[in-house]
């Protein structure tokens, strides 16, 4: 009578031991911890995803494109970038996300600007009230990997790293290399906005992409021309293209300011960009706003205009 009890007994302790022993099932990207260093030098442990607060549109688009889901984000969303879902709260501008909107989501994790002194600020607030924050900087595609890698493992979406991310590191290797026995172009970079046109070096996104397309950025050896544009500097240097990306929601007044600026200059006629139709307006989703998943457009934009 006692074997079948000890036979029993027996078998249980080994289901037990054996359950302990066992893997567990992966956890979900929502579940499971990603631990990574943000652009503030921060540790950031995340361990849940399934209400995320982004306060930028690009970088919101590129969660999405991470496969996240969207509680919330900036006005500057809804406006500029296609897919952003009807039920994602806004938390305010892009240079001055609400505090309280943001709390008010009660987000796992927010997404924030490294870049924006609106959003920084925000860090300590958010740090006090225990809720999750990681600040990004992106102005190369390179910084655009690093991203959406954190992103992807997350969200436990690897695939969406190769689809977005290392695909188009493939093409945009493949166009920057077909420059390498192309001359080397000077260029001037140049932003403009509502009362304000300022030259940008190499160290911008555009200027960047510039950069790897084997232009001579004027800016980055004439460096004055970050604090003031000058037309003797320009006229000197007289660079092979002209190059302006606009800023701002108005571009009739960014148009305005360039014309006060520098194209109603009697000297602005003789560049040889000018006369040689190299004055070239980049587009504002590709080169002011961060492209994306259409990084390798850019880069194609750029060999078309330069090499083409």
């Amino acid at each position: 009578m006692k074997k079948p009890h000890v036979f029993i007994l027996m078998l249980a302790i080994a289901m037990a031991f054996t359950t302990g022993c066992s893997p567990k099932a992966p956890p979900s990207g929502a579940e499971a911890a990603r631990v990574f260093t943000d652009a503030l030098g921060r540790e950031v442990r995340v361990t849940g995803c399934d209400r995320v607060v982004v306060a930028s549109g690009s970088f919101a688009q590129l969660w999405l494109l991470s496969g996240g889901a969207l509680a919330g984000t900036t006005d500057d969303a809804f406006k500029n970038f296609e897919g952003i879902p009807e039920s994602a709260a806004s938390v305010g501008s892009l240079m001055a996300p609400g505090f309280e909107a943001i709390l008010a989501l009660d987000p796992d994790l927010v997404i924030l600007s490294a870049d924006i002194s609106g959003q920084t600020d925000l860090a300590e607030p958010l740090r006090s009230a225990k809720i999750t924050a990681a600040y990004f900087s992106v102005e190369s595609f390179d910084e655009y990997l690093d991203m959406l890698k954190i992103c992807t493992d997350i969200t436990g979406r690897g695939d969406l790293y190769e689809q977005n991310g290392l695909r188009l590191r493939s093409a945009i290797d493949g166009i920057v290399a077909r420059t390498k026995d192309k001359p080397s172009p000077k260029i001037l970079f140049i932003r403009a906005g509502a009362g304000k046109v300022t030259a940008r070096n190499s160290d911008t996104m555009a200027g960047a992409m510039l950069r790897d397309m084997g232009c001579v950025n004027i800016a980055d050896s004439e460096t004055g021309l970050l604090d003031r544009l000058s037309m003797e500097v320009i006229i000197k240097e007289d660079p092979d293209f002209i190059f302006v990306a606009t800023q701002g929601d108005s571009e009739e007044e960014a148009q305005e300011t360039l014309r006060e600026t520098l194209t109603s200059n009697p000297a602005w006629g003789g560049l040889s960009a000018v006369k040689n139709n190299r004055y070239v307006s980049l587009p504002k989703e590709l080169f002011q706003l961060k492209p994306n998943n259409r990084w390798d457009e850019a880069y194609q934009a750029l060999w078309d205009v330069l090499y083409g």
